[in-house]
């Protein structure tokens, strides 16, 4: 979560000398002073690896709440992996999802954005691509997330659906 607010990983180094300073004030006893240093780097360590590692493209369109910015991130993505682009970022081992981390943030023009994509059919030489799937396996509960933290999504995520009745009538579905 930490990651999608996109902070500066320069400012890690003096937060760290900064800490081990008024440590150093305060607390006389020099193994302290060694020992809360070494945890408080590699801390530091974790943390930059974390933030460079989930700062996609994606997830920075997200916090600058630019639409631009993700059309040009997803751009040059392939058809088959675009959907998980928008789904999954994985950050070590967690997984974060640009959609809800666009939701819970805010950024409602990036979030309807990452919606109409997912719910776009495009196809290649191969095969069709409808994101459909995989959004309801990576949010079972979309309807409801948008239901309670976004209501003005519901109408593109209803929108982007495509219904198909099992039934046929002269070989047509109705």
């Amino acid at each position: 979560r930490y990651v999608g607010f996109g902070p500066p990983t320069e400012l890690s180094p003096p937060f760290v000398e900064a800490a081990c300073e008024v440590m150093r004030r305060n607390v006389p006893d020099d193994t302290i002073h060694e020992a809360f240093a070494w945890s408080l780097n590699l801390v530091a360590k974790i943390l930059v690896r974390t933030i460079v590692e989930g700062s996609t493209v994606v997830m920075k369109a997200i916090n600058s709440n630019s639409v631009r910015s993700l059309k040009r991130a997803i751009g040059t993505a392939p058809r088959k992996s675009r959907t998980t682009y928008l789904l999954n970022v994985q950050v070590g081992d967690q997984h974060i999802s640009p959609l809800s981390w666009a939701i819970e943030s805010g950024s409602m023009k990036v979030a309807d954005a990452i919606l109409r994509d997912i719910l776009t059919i495009r196809a290649d030489r191969a095969r069709y691509y409808y994101g459909v799937d995989e959004l309801w396996k990576r949010h079972p509960d979309i309807v409801k997330k948008l239901q309670e933290d976004a209501p003005a999504l519901l109408r593109t995520l209803l929108d982007g659906l495509i219904w198909r009745s099992h039934r046929t009538d002269n070989s047509e579905r109705r």
